[in-house]
This record gives structure tokens, C-alpha cells and sequence, in this order.
């Protein structure tokens, strides 16, 4: 299958190039820099110039494509609704080209945000304030003749060369000098391992049913004092709890993301696509590769 792929020379994309290739699939990855561009054709990937604003370069990409992975979003915090937009253009720019084709689209959307009193499963929906638009723009799709599936991914996609949410938590420790959690430390982030997320991204686009959502979690929940007491013992500095009404004073804009429980289940991805993590578990991989 010859794939186009965005957002192919990030830390997860990387990753599901690495998974594609690996599987016998062609890469067509978009590239928004020179620098990009050449990662990935040292990767074995083709490149496609151009960025999530060119709406034309993506129905191009897409239409000469066999399926498609969109991984791209724009995480800019100080514009999230400019973000959004721009990725909900993308994935209609994407979908246009697909209509009527029953080719495969897959795209990554988010677990935080789901409504769900206990641990969030596949079934649940997303709450209407959330702000990131990925999943409502995808699903839709369906509808339209193409193959569409929305893979959530867990808040921490843990793995070498993360830049995510646990590198900021560490670099918050060394600081502040102590690593914290949010009150008792009890409530709760999934958690999976990059090359498991590939992985179902990749099987995702093989074999997903249209309008499928997939979780991309290997662990339903790992404890938020767990988190930082693996970020302790690797600075070497104190571990205490955070009252609920300092979260936001000692960890800034993270702290709405950190105080949240959004333990989530990927039972049904599982026995859909036969998924199996086989990936260190997060805190076992902090151990091994956040303090080199």
C-alpha cells in the first residue's frame, strides 16, 4: 500500500514510518522543512513538501494515495482554537480526496476530554468543550465513503526521544527542586509506549472498520504520585504533594492536563485489531531513558 502520512518526522510519526516500512508499505510523508525532508528520505520515506495550511499539497497527497495516517497537529497552547481549525481543514482537505473510495484514513485525536465517570472505554464520547477537533472532523467521513477510524492516544506516548508532557513534568522538578503531584496523588493517566501506538496505527489503516475509535493505551492509568516518584528518583530530589488549589502555581499550563483522573480501558481496540503493547511500562521507561 503506498501511504501518505503527516506529521511523519515527529516522535510518533517517526515511529509509524519505522512500523509502515517495516510491513512492506510505501511512505509518502509530508514535510514542512528541509531538515524534515531529510530524515525521512534517509528513512526510506518520499517526500511531499508542504504543511498543514496547504489544504491543495494535502488533497494531492492523498488522492494519489492508497490510505492515509494523519498524525500532524500544531500543539500551540497560546492558539489552540488557530490549531484546531487548522487541522480540522486538513482532515476535510484529506477526506475530499478520499470520498467515495473506501480507502483507509486514520487519525490521531486524544483520550483526555472523554465522558466517563470511571475508566473512559471506546464507546464513550468526547465532552462538546473540548477544544481539539480531530475526532469530530473525522467521523463524519464515514458517510462519505471513506474508511475513517480515530485513534486516541493516551496523554503520555512514552519512549526515547519523548518531548511530550513528561520531559515538561521534569524539567518543572529540576525547577522547583522537588517532583510533585496533584493532591493524594491517586487520580490517573493512560499510558502506551511509541512503538504500540505505531503499531496500531498501522493496523489501523490495514484493517479498521469505518468509523471505528481505537484507544492507544497500554496502561489503563498509571498514578500521578507514581509519575512523580519515578521523576524523584531519577533527579535525585524530593517527592511531596501539590494541593489542588497550587496545581496551577507549580506546574502552569500542565497542571490542568496533570490534576485530571482520565484512566481509560483499550479492551475493544484489542479484540478488534488483535493489539497486544509489548512496550516498557512507563515508568520502567523513564528509568531507562529521561535522564541520560
Amino acid at each position: 500500500m503506498q501511504v501518505f502520512v503527516t506529521g511523519a518526522s515527529g516522535f510518533i510519526g517517526s515511529a509509524v514510518v519505522a512500523e509502515l516500512l517495516g510491513a512492506g508499505h510505501q511512505v509518502v510523508a509530508l514535510a514542512r522543512s528541509a531538515t524534515s525532508a531529510d530524515a525521512l528520505t534517509t528513512a526510506g520515506a518520499e517526500v511531499l513538501p508542504g504543511s498543514l495550511d496547504d489544504v491543495e499539497t494535502l488533497r494531492r497527497g492523498a488522492a494519489a494515495a492508497d490510505g492515509v495516517i494523519h498524525l500532524a497537529f500544531n500543539h500551540d497552547f497560546e492558539n489552540y482554537a488557530g490549531a484546531a481549525e487548522t487541522d480540522r481543514r486538513a482532515i476535510e482537505a484529506i477526506g475530499d480526496a478520499l470520498a467515495g473510495s473506501d480507502r483507509p484514513l486514520a487519525v490521531a485525536a486524544g483520550i483526555v476530554g472523554l465522558q466517563s465517570d470511571t475508566v473512559a472505554t471506546e464507546a464513550d464520547d468526547l465532552a462538546p468543550v473540548v477544544p481539539r477537533l480531530s475526532e469530530s472532523a473525522a467521523l463524519p467521513l464515514a458517510e462519505k465513503g471513506v474508511r475513517v477510524s480515530v485513534v486516541r492516544l493516551s496523554p503520555t506516548v512514552h519512549g526515547q526521544g519523548d518531548y511530550g508532557f513528561v520531559p515538561r513534568l521534569i524539567d518543572i522538578a529540576r525547577e522547583k527542586g522537588v517532583s510533585a503531584y496533584p493532591s493524594d496523588g491517586t487520580n490517573r493517566w493512560p499510558a502506551v509506549h511509541r512503538h504500540d501506538a505505531a503499531r496500531l496505527f498501522r493496523s489501523a489503516l490495514e484493517s479498521a472498520p469505518s468509523g471505528a475509535r481505537l484507544h492507544a493505551v497500554a496502561e489503563e492509568g498509571v498514578p500521578t504520585r507514581e509519575i512523580a516518584e519515578a521523576i524523584g528518583r531519577g533527579l535525585g530530589i524530593p517527592v511531596r504533594s501539590v494541593s489542588a488549589d497550587q496545581v496551577s502555581d507549580h506546574f502552569g499550563w500542565l497542571g490542568a492536563f496533570f490534576g485530571l483522573d482520565a484512566a481509560a480501558s483499550s479492551d475493544v481496540t484489542r479484540a478488534l485489531l488483535n493489539w497486544t503493547p509489548t512496550g516498557p511500562t512507563l515508568v520502567d521507561d523513564l528509568a531507562r531513558h529521561y535522564f541520560d
